[in-house]
């Protein structure tokens, strides 16, 4: 008997005991159907994450500020020197003490930095398309590496020296366009107030229009020459101080380099007192809360399978039993105890092989129409979130990992066919 022939004969005598063949293979269906699921979850989630960190950061970029005093050992003394400014991020409000040009050069002077560049706040009071509607908006600079999520048109050139701007999606009807293509190569106007009250008006070129994501969703972006000249309109009055004076700052590093240099990197900026955040470190806990959840969901997923390797077990013991006479034939005619072994192993592995296909295709099936339920319903405020998203690689790794099981829990009961005494065998009643 060759391998084909063994194939062959495996899956037929699987298929013997149709009703004990049919409740296992549900058994490992349901364990295969689960990891699908969670399996697609996870992935589509971190697909999400992975593109809206694109669309707030680059890989190669590090945000510095000036490290917080610690007030655990009661208030800080006053430092004249030192000026407070509106933090980019956190809670309406806050402040953040300022960066200097002498902070800048300090910054540039560590080790492992490329470039450092201050980042430019700047605050319009409206945006408006003509004479239409005026609302209010907040406006985030470009930073070359970013990925933005495009519903329609291009990302803003960095190294343009016209005014260029990304709207948010929410804004398109908002701002009177049909669409998002319409939105492409029009002119809208932000207005700014400078310090002494002056209302002025800077325009700028739509370019393209950004999906909304996790972080910063309704933020327009503008690429370097329209942030300057926003902050310039706005700085009009400031004082020297207060134009030198900046909330934080974009440090590029080598992207090629290890985690090891990145942390060296920060070490240092942390002993001259600034703190360097990546992108990965302000999305890296949420991914962690995900991979968490589904990580939980897998292992009840696993448990399924091993009560269903247990089923494989009783399955072909019981197989065995029934087909004693037939193995002493076997053996009898020639059938030597490893082909034997490989038969009933192969069974298991065919059934094995059975579940966890159609439970990868069940659970591909049902993703797919959670998808096409979930997109105009709950997760409609989350465009460009596909909440289960497969990997043809997990999928085969699914598949052949419950094969695996299979094999291993088919062993005990081929390892006993493969021992049986052809003599006593066939005297088997």
């Amino acid at each position: 008997m060759n391998a084909f022939d063994l194939i062959r004969t495996a899956v037929k005598n699987s298929l013997r005991s149709k009703t004990r063949t049919t409740l296992t293979v549900l058994a490992i269906f349901i364990g295969a159907f689960t990891l699908t699921l969670t399996s697609g979850v996870g992935t589509g989630i971190n697909q999400y994450i992975d593109t809206t960190v694109a669309s707030i950061g680059a890989d190669d970029v590090i945000t510095v500020t000036k490290a917080a005093e610690d007030t655990t050992d009661g208030p800080v003394e006053y430092d004249p020197d030192a000026k407070a400014v509106a933090a980019a991020t956190g809670r309406p409000g806050s402040t953040v003490v300022a960066l200097t040009s002498t902070d800048l050069t300090a910054i540039e002077g560590v080790d492992g930095v490329l470039s450092v560049e201050p980042q430019l706040r700047v605050s319009p009071d409206y945006v408006q398309v003509g004479d239409g509607t005026a609302y209010e908006a907040t406006v985030g600079s470009f930073i070359p590496g970013m990925a933005l999520d495009l519903a329609a048109g291009a990302e803003p050139d960095s190294a343009s020296t016209t005014n260029e701007v990304a709207i948010p999606v929410s804004y398109v009807d908002a701002l009177g366009f049909s669409d998002a293509d319409a939105a492409v190569g029009q002119t809208l106007t932000f207005g700014v107030t400078d310090v002494q009250g002056t209302q002025s008006q800077v325009t700028a070129t739509i370019v393209g229009v950004a999906e909304e994501g996790l972080v910063g969703s309704t933020a327009f972006t503008a690429n370097e020459a329209l942030t300057q000249t926003l902050y310039d309109t706005q700085s009009v009055g400031l004082s020297d101080a207060g134009k030198d004076s900046y909330a934080q700052a974009v440090v590029r590093f080598d992207p090629t380099g290890t985690d090891a240099d990145l942390s060296a990197l920060k070490a240092s900026l942390s002993d001259l007192g600034y703190t360097g955040t990546t992108v990965q470190d302000t999305i890296g806990a949420f991914k962690a809360v995900i991979d968490g959840i589904v990580l939980v969901l897998n292992a009840f997923a696993v448990i399924a399978l091993l009560a269903a390797g247990f089923g494989i077990v009783n399955t072909l013991l019981m197989s065995v039993q029934e087909r004693t006479r037939e193995i002493g034939l076997m053996k009898a005619m020639g059938l030597g105890g490893g082909k034997i072994f490989g038969l009933f192993s192969l069974e298991a592995v065919f059934i094995g092989f059975l579940g966890s296909a159609i439970g990868v295709a069940a659970g591909m099936l049902a993703g797919t129409a959670a998808n096409a339920l979930l997109a105009d319903t709950l997760l409609a405020d989350l465009p460009g979130l596909t909440l289960v998203a497969f990997d043809p690689a997990a999928l085969a790794t699914i598949v052949l990992t419950v094969m695996g099981l299979a094999f291993l829990a088919g062993t005990i009961p081929a390892l006993r066919a493969a021992r049986q005494d052809p003599i006593e065998s066939l005297r088997y009643e």
